[in-house]
């Protein structure tokens, strides 16, 4: 819903019918009133300027003619919700791209032996030898936490989940796997 879907959309993806998707997205906006507040701010500044911004500074052309109020509801639908997904998802791809250089650059600094395997869209995979698990898992909450938002503006904290495992459908949570020796 954050990024525009209608009742429509979300009736048939629930399968329910479209007054009760309508009802739903009522009572979210009616809960979360700055979402919505949000999304008012960011298409208004998009209808001005052509276009959004993530983060850092990416920008995104964005049709002004189809996200006007001229333009066919179905067009500007689409229009405002990729303006939002921009903002929102292209942000969030800045922050783990950060992420990743400051964690790749400590791990060479600190000559560890954990490696950085691979990005999935916001998620980091490492191989990590067992005794270097611990120092890795504080490493990379220390590099993608506060020191990140601080240095980007962000007035919240970043929340980062660490797990390990065997492979990546068997993993637990790092405290647990610490705990259990």
């Amino acid at each position: 819903m954050i990024y525009g879907m209608s009742a429509f959309g979300l009736a048939q993806r629930l399968g329910i019918e479209r007054d009760a998707g309508r009802k739903f997205i009522d009572a979210y906006f009616g809960r979360y009133p700055k979402v919505r507040e949000y999304q008012d701010r960011l298409l208004a500044r998009c209808r001005q300027t052509g276009y959004v911004t993530t983060i850092l500074g990416r920008r995104r052309r964005v049709d002004p003619g189809a996200i006007r109020a001229r333009s066919t509801y179905q067009q500007r639908n689409q229009s405002e919700r990729e303006a939002v997904n921009m903002e929102i998802q292209g942000s969030a791809a800045d922050l783990i791209k950060v992420a990743m250089l400051h964690v790749f650059r400590r791990l060479r600094r600190e000559g560890m032996r954990s490696r950085m395997l691979l990005q999935i869209h916001d998620e980091l995979v490492f191989e990590a030898p067992p005794d270097e698990l611990t120092r890795l898992a504080a490493l990379v909450h220390q590099e993608m936490t506060d020191r990140r938002a601080t240095e980007l503006g962000l007035r919240v904290p970043l929340r980062v989940d660490i797990n390990a495992g065997p492979n990546w459908l068997d993993v637990t949570p790092v405290e647990e796997l610490v705990s259990q020796g």
